[in-house]
């Protein structure tokens, strides 16, 4: 009996669920849903969604992070490449002032040794110069020397000649040494 009471009283309890969403059941009929419809199509909508998950989203996800570990590789590879660069620049721009330095020091060293070659060039030709002066006055002493002489032997025959016209005799050659030999003196 117990069992009966115990039976009466679920099936009356079920009746009462199922009243209940029947009324519920109603009020969603009565709104135009259906709900086994609903739950399908929250089923088919869940399917869709994983199959474009697994399909098409999970791939172009993949791919899009593959894409910026490739854009990140790229512009730390354009920064390094960047710093090489600016590098390379100072090495070259340090290489280029070094030049320039060891240009100065090699125009100093040629002008300080053209200053010691002109030096020497005028020295040696000042020596050359006094030379040939010297040289000149030597030959002019010795020209001027044999011009006096020259004159002097031609002035006393001339004088022999004068005095011989003057006298109008002839000397003989111990007078006539006598003679010239005065004659020179007096010119002296």
């Amino acid at each position: 009996m117990m069992n009966f009471i115990d039976i009466a009283y679920a099936s009356s309890e079920a009746a009462a669920e199922v009243a209940e969403k029947a009324t519920d059941a109603g009020l969603l009929a009565s709104l135009g849903i259906n709900v086994n419809l609903l739950i399908f199509q929250f089923i088919n909508f869940g399917i869709v969604v994983a199959i474009l998950w697994f399909l098409i989203l999970k791939p172009l996800v993949k791919t899009l992070g593959d894409r910026q570990k490739k854009i990140d590789e790229s512009l730390r590879n354009a920064e390094k490449i960047q710093r090489n660069l600016d590098k390379s620049e100072k090495d070259y721009q340090t290489r280029i002032d070094k030049a320039k330095v060891e240009a100065n020091k090699i125009l100093e060293r040629a002008n300080a040794e053209t200053t010691v070659v002109t030096e020497e060039m005028k020295n040696k030709a000042k020596k050359e110069i006094e030379q040939l002066v010297d040289h000149a006055k030597k030959n002019i002493r010795l020209e001027k020397e044999a011009m006096v002489a020259g004159l002097k032997k031609e002035t006393g025959e001339l004088v022999v000649a004068a005095v011989e016209k003057i006298l109008s005799e002839k000397m003989d050659s111990k007078k006539d040494k006598e003679l010239i030999e005065n004659a020179i003196k007096d010119l002296r």
